[in-house]
């Protein structure tokens, strides 16, 4: 670690003491980012950019958001599940991208980085049906904007990991289990779990001006799962 490659950057992350957030605000402190460590979770529409007016300049934004995964199989998909999975993961995306995208447009320049999951990417056993087609939906999202943003010189890119030692969906609970230690060995090619810092480097790099040809993309981190 260079100690300087997000200095002078102004950066905001999302729901910053759960999922990847506690790594990625730790890294990005480390590499000289001011950081914005929201913790709320940008339930409400208006929200999101009443967040991004109190921030004002912002240079990166991640969107680390995160629900419990759901997994009722199709047939018993309640609808509270079901919309939360969305309104929690889906619609608080759009609206940081939409907040945000106007002043990097205008400078020509900025980072805008989906902490997602690649669990879209490859039928999921066991089927977690709403978390799945949520993140999918935050995927799509990122290729689809990402790419209109590109003529803008603003990077939005998205990291799909799985496997990867985290509060909300790999706590120490789960990955102590035998069960899971044993299921390692055959659905991940790695062989072990991602740590946190790993995800946060490269999310470093996608924050930094290393990544400066980077639009559109999303990147899987999950141990060659996906």
């Amino acid at each position: 670690m260079s100690g300087n490659r997000l200095s002078g950057k102004r950066a905001l992350v999302t729901s910053a003491s759960s999922f990847m957030g506690p790594a990625i605000v730790e890294l990005f402190e480390a590499e000289g980012a001011a950081v914005v460590a929201d913790e709320s979770m940008l339930l409400e529409p208006n929200e999101v950019s009443q967040l991004v007016e109190r921030c004002g300049h912002l240079d990166i934004v991640v969107a680390n958001l995160d629900v419990a995964a759901d997994r009722a199989r199709t047939a018993d998909i309640e609808e509270a599940a079901w919309q939360l999975a969305f309104e929690a993961m889906v619609h608080p995306l759009m609206r940081l991208v939409r907040a945000v995208a106007p002043q990097m447009i205008d400078r020509g320049a900025g980072s805008i980085i989906n902490m997602g999951s690649s669990s879209p990417m490859r039928r999921m056993s066991p089927q977690a049906v709403t978390y799945t087609t949520a993140r999918g939906a935050q995927n799509t999202f990122v290729r689809s904007s990402g790419h209109e943003l590109a003529k803008h010189g603003v990077r939005l890119n998205g990291i799909a990991q799985n496997f990867v030692a985290n509060n909300t969906y790999y706590p120490p609970a789960v990955l102590e289990n035998p069960r899971f230690q044993e299921r390692l060995k055959f659905d991940v090619p790695a062989r072990r779990v991602g740590e946190p810092l790993e995800t946060a480097e490269l999310a470093v790099f996608l924050a930094s001006d290393q990544s400066s040809f980077v639009y559109g993309q999303i990147i899987s981190q999950d141990g060659g799962w996906s």
